[in-house]
């Protein structure tokens, strides 16, 4: 019988952050920043004929989070909002709170709960030695996957290390 032999080595690395980002407009600076100053020194390439820019953004998740509360501040329900915009996750809730039948439905007070919302976004980038990752920014993590150079893995630490959110 064959043997599978292994033909390349896949890594991933994830920096936990020491503080959550503070809100979604700090995120977007940072993602945005990737996509327009190109940091990694990533190339554009073309792919069964599609040219792809250096820095791509293939997936952004952004989720609201409200909680309702009684009188004495206990949380008697809550609702999670998830979208695929900036602009819908700034909307989306302002929209609920201001419909009075649904919030009053609830039975309290709705509070929203910026702490525990979350956002992501991956970004897909190509390295000039043809290799293409994956860099996924999180709230609470920023995580490189789909990589084997580990000098991608040090380019991407050394920028991080300038960004004093990513800390």
């Amino acid at each position: 019988m064959a043997d599978f032999v292994q033909k390349t080595t896949v890594k991933t690395a994830v920096r936990e952050l020491a503080s959550p980002i503070a809100d979604v407009s700090t995120f977007n600076t940072i993602v945005q920043s990737v996509i327009t100053d190109n940091p990694f020194g990533c190339v554009a390439y073309t792919e069964s004929g599609v040219t792809h820019q250096p820095v791509e953004k293939t997936k952004e998740t952004y989720v609201a989070k409200i909680v309702y509360q009684d009188d004495d501040a206990k949380t008697v329900g809550s609702d999670s909002l998830k979208f695929n915009t900036i602009a819908g996750f700034n909307a989306g809730p302002t929209a609920l709170l201001a419909d009075t039948a649904f919030v009053t439905s609830h039975g309290g007070e709705a509070v929203r709960d910026s702490e525990n919302e979350s956002f992501a976004t991956t970004l897909k980038c190509r390295d000039p030695n043809g290799e293409i990752y994956m860099v996924t920014f999180g709230r609470k993590s920023v995580s490189l996957t789909s990589y084997s150079d580990d000098a991608i893995r040090t380019k991407l630490e050394t920028w991080a290390d300038t960004v004093a959110a990513l800390a």
